[in-house]
């Protein structure tokens, strides 16, 4: 008899069934947010501007664990759609930072309202007690085991 598990092993773990689903989201969003020019990790740093107090672009890649180059490129399309401003800092005039625009928080809404129905569409057979128990143990995840 042999020791070797097979997929149906595979199947059963937390990872597989994370790492399949995840990516059948992340293309439906994808999908979603592509109708307003806009990329997942746009909407990521939409919410990561709407989320905290304004950051540079540096403090910004710390605090979502990416490189400053990725958060320079994003900002620059971003910038281009009229989604946020890059405005001198009053106290420290070497440093720029990001602030969201009125045309950024309409498209923060309108990635809300892409993740929204994505979820809707992914827990179709869901309770609403089915539903709101999944959010809660994937944020707890998350939680865990996300940079601070």
């Amino acid at each position: 008899m042999s020791d070797v598990k097979g997929a149906a092993a595979l199947r059963a773990t937390l990872v597989y069934n994370l790492g399949t689903l995840g990516a059948l989201a992340s293309d439906r969003f994808a999908d979603r947010v592509e109708e307003l020019g806009l990329k997942p990790k746009h909407a990521g740093l939409l919410a990561a501007l709407d989320a905290g107090p304004t950051a540079s672009q540096q403090e910004l890649a710390t605090r979502l664990g990416v490189a400053p180059s990725l958060i320079v490129a994003l900002a620059d399309q971003l910038q281009e759609l009229g989604a946020v401003e890059r405005v001198r800092d009053p106290q420290d005039r070497r440093r720029q930072v990001l602030n969201l625009t009125p045309e950024g928080r309409r498209l923060l809404t309108r990635c809300t309202e892409a993740a929204e129905a994505t979820d809707a569409e992914l827990t179709a057979g869901f309770t609403e007690p089915q539903r709101a128990a999944l959010t809660h143990a994937l944020r707890t995840l998350g939680e865990h085991h996300t940079p601070n």
